[in-house]
């Protein structure tokens, strides 16, 4: 039986949840380090990670004038997102959850980050959307798409922010 592939882009997780196909995420290990994955044609190498957590907080929401950033970030619960809560925008679920609801009213940024299921759904759409950066457990990171460097290191080297 062929697995068919239903995303749904909405940033609301209840209906995303509906929209959903049942992929669970397949967690390669509570130790490894989480890659920041974008696209080749990203015109991005390395980050700071102030610049890292600009790009997070949709401070920074353009690669460049013709290339929008469109974040992808896992669903509640995922140990991708745990880190990437703890350690990037340095926030609690609540207070991420509301940080993006005050911005979007704001009219600061048109939309909050894309709820995505599992790691193959993010690498999927990673691929697919020019200018999308998403965060997977590093040994999940397909060829095809580009590990940006914090601070000059990658996945596994040692400093590197994201554990």
């Amino acid at each position: 039986m062929e697995r068919v592939k239903i995303y749904c882009l909405g940033s609301v997780d209840l209906l995303a949840a509906l929209c959903w196909n049942g992929f669970s995420s397949t967690a390669a290990g509570a130790d490894s380090d989480i890659a920041i994955e974008v696209r080749p044609d990203v015109p991005i190498e390395n980050l700071t990670f102030a610049e890292l957590r600009r790009v997070m907080l949709g401070d920074r929401q353009f690669w460049t004038s013709n290339l929008r950033v469109t974040l992808l970030v896992r669903a509640p619960g995922a140990r991708e997102r745990e880190v990437v809560l703890k350690t990037i925008y340095q926030m609690s679920e609540a207070q991420f959850r509301q940080y993006w609801i005050a911005k979007v009213f704001r009219a600061e940024a048109a939309s909050g980050p894309r709820i995505v299921y599992s790691n193959e759904m993010a690498t999927d759409l990673a691929a697919a959307m020019p200018g999308a950066v998403a965060f997977v457990e590093s040994p999940q990171v397909p060829k095809g798409l580009k590990v940006l460097k914090i601070n000059g290191l990658l996945p596994g080297d040692k400093g590197y922010p994201l554990r």
